[in-house]
């Protein structure tokens, strides 16, 4: 039995010796890690005093580019509209310029054709018997000389026409 004791005894030392050195071993390492809870309470500190300050800022940040790209989307659609009023300004002044030419070559073929009438005899003035059957509405009675009704001349000619260059058809127009 004494053996037994002694056994005890020396078990117990050793678990004493054991606890001891783990003791010795654990101190530091609670050290370090009462060092790193206070680093963690101060970090904890600092997000808090800076945090919502910089949430802010990134918040208005998020707001400026909102901002400036309504402006950018803005400033695109006016200079869309721009473009097509200087389009739709582009295509008036064309027909303007259409119209223009149309108005003085009209203008040109009425000069012409106004001179070459002062050069043809004048027509006749209707008798009273004429104006007669002008009024009751004879149908048998003609308008013109027989002469004229049978072989008509043109004011000017198809051929004077091209050459002037009314060569498109102007009843077509506006």
């Amino acid at each position: 039995m004494s053996e037994a004791i002694f056994l005890l005894g020396l078990s117990f030392l050793l678990v004493v010796v054991c606890l001891t050195i783990l003791l010795l071993t654990a101190i530091p390492t609670f050290q370090e890690l009462s060092k790193a809870a206070n680093s963690i309470i101060r970090l904890a500190d600092t997000l808090t005093r800076e945090l919502p300050a910089t949430l802010e800022a990134i918040r208005m940040t998020g707001l400026e580019l909102s901002e400036l790209s309504d402006e950018l989307n803005q400033g695109a659609k006016n200079a869309g509209e721009a473009v097509k009023q200087v389009n739709d300004g582009i295509k008036g002044v064309r027909k303007g310029a259409s119209n223009a030419s149309i108005a003085t070559k009209s203008a040109f073929a009425g000069i012409k054709a106004g001179l070459k009438s002062l050069g043809r005899p004048r027509r006749k003035k209707r008798s009273p018997d004429q104006l007669e059957d002008l009024r009751s509405g004879n149908p048998d009675r003609r308008y013109f000389n027989e002469d004229e009704q049978l072989n008509p001349k043109p004011i000017i000619t198809t051929d004077e026409m091209k050459s002037e260059g009314f060569t498109e058809d102007l009843s077509s127009e506006d």
